[in-house]
């Protein structure tokens, strides 16, 4: 398949304050972009022209990296944009999503203190994920474009560590950048959708 990049599903200025049209016109418009560009042009000639995303993704860790670092990082941010919308985040979760939540993780105050935890606590680039594995969820973090379907699991929330997805904004304030995407940012229902085909 040949990567394309998808439209923002809300406009630029859409998130601010807590993600500002500058972040998303460079995030969005330029890396995500580049992922895209530098990814089909690693794919070409390559045994995962034609295959699957995910099928990529899974195929080319550990084995091409050129590939993988494009395609991990195009798989991560197609989801991205859609793990945030405006007026997100709060704490009305849909009800199977809460329920698992309270189940697995003690809780969403945990959760949401464990989630941040995962995002700060990760060295360099990277991201924290909730992530579905075993019919359980979990929290984890990966560095760099490395996703959970690679640890044999399935995202269902990531948050983007990289600097540019916060230091326009932020700065060197990495946890005040994950308590503001937990709070006011997180597309609930897209969470949802996703454990649901993850079951």
């Amino acid at each position: 398949m040949t990567f394309t990049l998808p439209d923002l599903p809300y406009a630029h200025d859409a998130l601010a304050p807590y993600m500002s049209k500058e972040t998303l016109e460079f995030h969005h418009d330029k890396h995500h972009q580049a992922y895209v560009t530098n990814g089909n042009n690693a794919i070409k000639g390559t045994e995962f022209e034609g295959k699957s995303l995910e099928e990529i993704v899974k195929g080319s860790f550990g084995k091409n990296a050129a590939v993988f670092n494009n395609a991990g990082q195009h798989y991560n941010h197609i989801h991205f944009w859609k793990w945030m919308k405006p007026n997100g985040g709060g704490t009305k979760l849909p009800g199977r999503i809460e329920k698992k939540i309270n189940e697995d993780l003690g809780g969403f105050e945990k959760f949401k203190t464990d989630f941040a935890a995962a995002g700060a606590g990760q060295f360099g680039s990277g991201w924290a994920w909730l992530q579905v594995k075993g019919g359980k969820l979990e929290i984890a973090k990966t560095p760099n474009g490395e996703n959970p379907l690679v640890h044999g699991a399935v995202p269902i929330l990531g948050v983007d560590v990289w600097e540019h997805s916060y230091y326009i904004d932020y700065r060197n304030r990495r946890p005040d950048y994950l308590k503001a995407f937990v709070e006011n940012l997180i597309n609930w229902d897209y969470v949802d959708e996703l454990f649901g085909k993850a079951g």
